[in-house]
């Protein structure tokens, strides 16, 4: 059985980036298609489906966060973002918007790479794949569709979650009422070490909890241990 290959859509302002990214990536067996600017890149997603997208900060026109904050309110898609800033709000600020990852410029695009993979693994990783766990299970008032990656409310309404929302909600779930350090989320659902004096787990958190109806000072699942991490703070039952 073939699969068609991965379609990635680089978004960048410089052309000799935008050029480099399609031919080395290309020669990695991904699809890549290039857009300048927000405007290109419309045009583009009203014709294709892409499997995740390279989206530099720094844009004329619409930036990166705006372009971050439009995609999320339709699409779950993968999004890793480049920034050539060294000001880490600004890559906080990328995650809260629903960024997966984020690169700095200048970067190799071996790295590059090395992150595209790791995105989609998360992103692409059904249950199928590990019989042990059942498709859905329950948690305190909620339950999580592993197949289509949903939160499924106390009411029924179903919900999209990101890669990295599923992937950092996944962490918990397998290791639930276990106080889990910042580095060990990190490596757990990203797949490598944590840089150091990296916070960005933090900001996943919140806005998983924000998902979950929750916040810092009053949550009940996703509970903080001073100096220690984070817990789910309830038992979790496979239903199917």
């Amino acid at each position: 059985m073939t699969h068609s290959p991965a379609t990635l859509i680089v978004v960048d302002d410089d052309p000799e980036i935008r050029e480099l990214l399609a031919d080395y990536l290309g020669r990695h067996g991904f699809r890549t298609l290039a857009a300048q600017d927000a405007e290109a890149l419309d045009a583009l997603l009203a014709a294709e489906t892409p499997d995740l997208l390279i989206v530099d900060l720094m844009l004329p026109g619409d930036d990166g966060f705006t372009i971050c904050r439009r995609v999320r309110r339709d699409s779950e898609v993968p999004i890793i973002m480049l920034t050539a800033s060294a000001d880490e709000t600004d890559r906080i600020l990328g995650l809260e918007l629903g960024a997966d990852d984020y690169l700095g410029k200048p970067f190799n695009p071996r790295e590059l790479l090395a992150r595209i993979k790791a995105v989609l693994r998360r992103t692409r990783r059904l249950p199928e794949s590990r019989p042990d766990q059942a498709r859905l299970v329950a948690f305190g008032d909620w339950r999580l569709d592993r197949v289509t990656r949903e939160l499924i409310d106390a009411g029924g309404e179903r919900s999209a979650l990101s890669g990295a929302d599923f992937q950092l909600l996944q962490v918990f779930l397998e290791h639930p009422e276990q106080v889990l350090s910042r580095e060990a989320l990190y490596d757990l659902s990203r797949g490598r070490p944590a840089p150091p004096l990296d916070r960005s787990i933090d900001v996943h958190v919140c806005r998983l909890r924000q998902r979950l109806g929750e916040d810092a000072q009053h949550s009940q699942l996703i509970r903080t241990v001073r100096g220690a991490g984070y817990v789910l703070a309830t038992r979790v039952d496979a239903l199917t």
